[in-house]
């Protein structure tokens, strides 16, 4: 039975990428400029408030187009043909036209600059502008031109063109007896029904580009989700890369707690005595009256540590005296390199006293 027996191969599932994007990798995408953005909200945005603007302020300009039209009929055409009548006539044209369109202009920037920044906050990087060699891949170009998010453009653009046209169709059906009508009304009357008509037809058309913008931006944020997700192996690496391997780290913390140790053992020698908890504890203590102000702590250990403290010291000739309530509290309250402090200043003392006996009697 167990030759029949499938084989799973774990190693398969360990890569799928299943887990949320961690911030680091948010970070550096946004820096990228790989952000959930629609492009086509700033658009309905931008195309929906400019009917509703024209639609406000409807006097400014139609107020505006006749006086485009009224002032090079009645006075330019008056004018002697001239280059410099042309020129001014030419000037007070483009000056017409900037002031139409300078409210609107100044509106669609405007508009552009809030709906990006309301999906993506503020954000500049000069990243998509460099140039790549991999983008001229043509096999790689052909992949986003067959991918799932090029058909899922391509069913976008098909759906826009069919509600919009269905809807101007619709609209344009039932006002159809008016614009048969036309003909039989005045200038005025066709103007001002036709600018009212275009106004309605471009409103209704923004919202229903906003619906389809917001439909799209989600449909983005969640596809440019699923492109981030990473696997927990990835998820592992990342962490070897901020973090540090923890099999490294460890080894270089090993690596330092040596050096430290071969540091503290070079001290040894020069210390006066060594305080000891026999099998415990050993503290190592030097004193120069000329150039210390308190005795010093030059190295101190535990167990194995204080074993080769004092088999140092014993190298040495230095001075080995047992106390175990001294060699402790030393141990516990001071660092090496640290001075002796004041409540252990009189029990450190007459232990040095009695060493410099002893070398004075030696």
């Amino acid at each position: 039975m167990q030759k029949y027996r499938l084989k799973l191969d774990l190693q398969y599932f360990a890569g799928e990428k299943t887990e949320k994007a961690t911030p680091k990798k948010r970070q550096e995408a946004r820096k990228k400029g790989q952000v959930a953005k629609s492009m086509e909200l700033p658009s309905a945005f931008i195309f929906l408030f400019s009917f509703l603007f024209l639609y406000l302020f409807s006097s400014y300009f139609s107020e505006r187009i006749k006086q485009f039209f009224i002032v090079p009929l009645t006075e330019f055409m008056q004018w002697e043909t001239s280059i410099d009548n042309v020129m001014v006539m030419f000037g007070e044209l483009v000056y017409s036209v900037l002031i139409f369109m300078l409210p609107l202009l100044i509106l669609t920037m405007v508009l552009g600059f809030i709906s990006n920044y309301v999906q993506i906050g503020f954000l500049f990087t000069p990243e998509p502008l460099k140039m790549k060699l991999s983008k001229l891949n043509p096999i790689e170009g052909a992949k986003k031109i067959f991918s799932l998010r090029a058909a899922v453009e391509f069913l976008k653009s098909i759906l826009k063109v069919t509600i919009i046209g269905s809807v101007s169709f619709f609209i344009l059906w039932n006002e159809r007896m008016t614009i048969y009508s036309l003909s039989s009304n005045t200038l005025e009357y066709i103007l001002s029904y036709t600018a009212n008509l275009t106004v309605l037809l471009g409103i209704l058309i923004g919202l229903i580009l906003i619906v389809v913008a917001v439909i799209d931006y989600m449909y983005q944020k969640y596809d440019f989700e699923k492109q981030q997700r990473m696997s927990k192996q990835d998820i592992k690496d990342e962490y070897k890369k901020t973090e540090g391997d923890p099999l490294i780290k460890s080894k270089i913390k090993e690596k330092q707690r040596q050096m430290a140790m071969q540091r503290m053992m070079q001290e040894v020698p020069n210390a006066d005595v060594v305080i000891t908890n026999p099998t415990h504890y050993a503290v190592a203590i030097k004193y120069d009256v000329s150039t210390m102000q308190a005795p010093l702590v030059l190295a101190k250990g535990t167990d194995y540590v204080a074993l080769k403290i004092k088999e140092v010291a014993k190298e040495h000739q230095i001075t080995t005296m047992e106390n175990k309530q001294l060699a402790r509290a030393l141990y516990q309250q001071v660092e090496i390199g640290d001075s002796i402090p004041n409540e252990l200043f009189q029990a450190v003392a007459e232990v040095l006293a009695y060493v410099y006996k002893l070398k004075q009697k030696q």
